[in-house]
């Protein structure tokens, strides 16, 4: 029987949700064509301010890879969009000239951000903030300007915000309202988030109304309705989005604010759905992913011909982590004149929470803080339940002595644990005892449980131990390396010791990797695992790294690159400046910045000249781009500043010369200050060193990004030598026992700074490390130089493009 032929325009969360749930129903019904606007395959949309942060790239965020198309012989066309459907013939028509026949057509064209029609909206330097193109417009901008604008304090604009403060730009947020993220919280709880994000270092202007973006061809600022103004050298508009419903209306289909269908996903054409923010049911456009892949679910059974239940809309919960803080709201949770409500404020938890009751039934509730009960109190609004008999504040009140056990023990089956995803207790329950599952990251790969937000995933850990009771292993908490393998670092490492395994493919066919190619999670780490434990013998393997560290430069949004040179401590000299500026001329370099690190960043330059600017630098690289060494930052001294105690810029030089081109988990910073004023912010480096009266003070695990952290003192030494000392048994420690992308923060957090210091302060250990590191550094090579002097590197690298 041949198959019929399904085509989905729109290739995001919503759409291949729905041909995921169609193949599990008949994986052989249709021959499948998806198209997608955007040159990536399916990704994972929530996640994009992780990108923006720099804590992921797409590759980490994508939810379905091109080879899982290829596995469910799905033709896949990214970079192109559905232009045209003829509706009498059945064929769809692209901007690339293709024509494709179908016999069942779904619409998941999903929504566009809104942007204000205001005067100046045109400028350079306006942007929204909705896709992968948005985030690296963003994070090019903050490498060249300072202050920034959101207007929105909604969750978009507030992530957006968080990612640009990370950014190192200046952040002001303009809202229209007198509260932040007003859909979905209430008074008390937005001003408690404000607070909290106040002390993060966001402004908000709030009740304001933008007149007029300024400037003349970039944006300088915006002016006000009250006639105030504020000055930006970056705007994102991040004021809610509408449904794309061009296509549909450009085809006959009908529209209202959304494509309207009806309680099967289907549109007034028998044979076109729509799924997704660009439908609209009973007069509701949905944008949350949970009701999205409830309405994915209908249409597959439909267009698979078995009889399911119909669509009848749904109540809207929401469970987010803003800027590290814990919101949730479900239903109806503003008061009125016929409601009650029950709350409990903690000021000094910074905990709130508060049900909203309509007769006897839970209509909506909110929580900041503590979410705990957020699975409980939205099973009791979606089932209507009837709490006359029940104490009101029980629900919302924590015993003090509830595990995290009990708490998933006293969930009905029926109970959700994965919001976005819609699977419930009894659904991963029974799939870990049928399947055997151990880990959450195969309850994910079974479920989906965890698989969009990841909030949830915390509660699948609970409902392994739970579940399997004597048989869990408090070990499989540990989390995989990746999805395409149960094992952790610690287990991956272990293998390779007792296997002699020397390569990362060998490593992937011996420990039977799930997907024989790897992914872009496992492929570096490995590539390091092996380079960490066997630096005389093992030769990096440049097709495994990222493709920043393969090219050891920073890919810009605009496809060019930047080159920062080595300054041993961020000094320079006349020569060197010669050689820069002479590069920069030649090169016709658009711009030369100075960094944070005290270092001179040339930015703009070309893939194919990258070789011929290294050659005529002739300085070496300065690791901008590598999970390595990066900088020592330095203040004067005592050689010129009046309360130095130490020489800082000479031992920062040195530190810097020893342990450069250092490959570690993450990057490392480092800085050397000559007194207690820390002009080289000593306190938030990888490591940081303090000059004091007679001696040092050596500060580990700072974070100046993304998750600020003051370092904590390790010790306090007497010479230099002992820094030197002190400092590579640190950094090896740290190199052989941290995850892959772990920052010394994290990983000092995680280990303890006392089990720390018992480690590298005991002399036998020390001394091991330090002959590690050592054998280590011999290894090393600078690359601008091994390539510039290699033309087979060369070829194999930047002239095959």
């Amino acid at each position: 029987m041949e198959k019929k032929k399904l085509v989905l325009v729109g290739n995001g969360m919503a759409g291949v949700r729905c041909i995921e749930e169609i193949l599990k129903i008949d994986p052989e019904a249709f021959d499948i064509t998806i198209f997608g606007r955007e040159p990536h395959p399916n990704y994972n949309r929530i996640l994009l301010s992780t990108v923006l942060q720099g804590d992921t790239s797409i590759d980490d965020i994508t939810l379905n890879e091109r080879d899982w198309y290829v596995k469910n012989n799905i033709q896949l066309y990214t970079g192109e969009a559905v232009i045209k459907i003829d509706k009498d013939r059945k064929h769809v028509y692209t901007d690339k000239g293709k024509q494709v026949q179908y016999d069942e057509l779904i619409l998941a064209t999903g929504s566009l951000p809104f942007m204000l029609p205001l005067p100046g909206a045109d400028k350079e330097g306006v942007t929204a903030f909705r896709d992968i193109k948005d985030c690296h417009t963003m994070i090019e901008t903050s490498q060249q300007y300072e202050k920034a604008v959101v207007i929105g304090g909604g969750l978009l604009g507030l992530e957006a915000a968080r990612g640009l403060l990370n950014l190192g730009m200046e952040v002001d947020v303009v809202h229209i309202c007198d509260y932040l993220m007003e859909r979905q919280l209430d008074p008390t709880a937005s001003k408690m988030l404000q607070k909290e994000l106040e002390s993060q270092g966001m402004n908000f202007r709030l009740n304001k109304q933008t007149e007029k973006i300024l400037g003349k061809e970039r944006v300088k600022g915006l002016r006000f309705k009250d006639g105030s103004k504020v000055s930006a050298d970056l705007v994102v508009m991040a004021v809610g989005i509408r449904p794309d419903v061009q296509l549909a209306k450009n085809s006959g289909i009908q529209v209202n604010r959304g494509i309207v269908v009806d309680d099967y996903m289907q549109t007034d054409d028998p044979n076109i759905y729509a799924v997704g923010e660009c439908a609209e049911h009973r007069e509701i456009v949905y944008g949350l992913v949970a009701p999205l892949y409830d309405q994915g679910k209908i249409l597959a059974e439909k267009v698979c011909g078995v009889e399911g239940k119909k669509y009848e809309g749904s109540v809207v919960s929401t469970q987010l982590k803003v800027s590290g803080v814990d919101v949730f709201s479900a239903g109806h949770f503003l008061d009125n004149d016929d409601t009650n409500s029950i709350k409990v404020y903690d000021d000094f938890d910074g905990t709130y929470k508060k049900v909203v009751i309509r007769g006897n039934k839970v209509i909506g509730a909110v929580l900041f803080g503590d979410i705990k009960e957020g699975p409980k109190l939205l099973s009791i609004i979606n089932n209507g339940t009837d709490i006359s008999e029940l104490p009101k504040v029980s629900f919302l009140q924590d015993s003090g002595t509830e595990s995290a056990e009990s708490a998933v023990v006293s969930m009905d089956n029926n109970e959700v644990i994965c919001g976005c995803n819609g699977v419930t207790k009894g659904e991963i329950c029974e799939s870990i005892v049928e399947n055997g599952l151990t880990t959450a990251d195969q309850v994910k790969d079974h479920t989906n449980a965890s698989r969009s937000c990841g909030g949830c995933k915390p509660l699948v850990q609970d409902l392994l131990e739970y579940t399997l009771g004597d048989d869990f292993d408090q070990s499989e908490m540990k989390e995989a390396i990746c999805g395409c393998t149960s094992l952790s670092r610690e287990e991956v490492i272990e293998e390779i010791k007792d296997k002699k395994l020397k390569f990362v493919k060998e490593i992937m066919n011996v420990l039977e990797w799930k997907n024989e190619e790897g992914c872009s999670k496992c492929r570096p780490a490995l590539n390091y695992y092996l380079g960490m434990l066997y630096p005389s013998d093992y030769d990096d393997e440049e097709e495994s790294r990222f493709v920043n560290e393969r090219l050891h430069a920073n890919i810009q949004a605009d496809g060019t690159y930047s080159v920062v040179p080595r300054m041993y401590g961020g000094v320079t000299n006349a020569n060197d400046l010669r050689k820069i500026a002479d590069v920069a001329d030649k090169y016709q370099v658009p711009m030369i910045k100075l960094t944070g690190g005290q270092r001179i960043d040339l930015l703009g330059i070309k893939k194919e000249d990258l070789p011929k600017v290294w050659a005529d630098l002739d300085m070496p690289s300065g690791y901008a781009y590598g999970k390595a060494l990066r900088t020592v930052k330095t203040c004067v001294g005592s050689q010129f500043c009046r309360f130095g105690t130490q020489d800082s810029t000479q031992l920062g030089i040195d530190l810097e010369k020893k342990f450069e081109r250092l490959n570690t988990p993450h990057k490392v910073k480092m800085s050397v200050s000559a007194c207690p004023r820390n002009c080289a912010e000593s306190g938030i480096k990888d490591v940081g060193i303090v000059g004091v009266d007679g001696g040092f003070e050596i500060y580990v695990g700072g974070n100046g990004g993304t998750h600020l952290r003051g370092g904590d003192l390790l010790c306090a030494v007497k010479t230099e030598q002992e820094v030197f000392d002190i400092t590579a048994a640190f950094l090896q420690y740290y190199r052989e026992t941290a995850s892959y992308l772990e920052r010394t923060s994290k990983w000092v957090n995680r280990m303890g700074i006392e089990q720390i210091r018992e480690v590298i302060f005991e002399e036998e250990n020390r001394k091991r490390l330090i002959e590690r590191m050592d054998e280590a550094l011999t290894h090393t090579r600078d690359p601008w130089k091994e390539i510039a002097e290699s033309q087979e590197k060369q070829e194999k690298l930047f002239q095959n493009l």
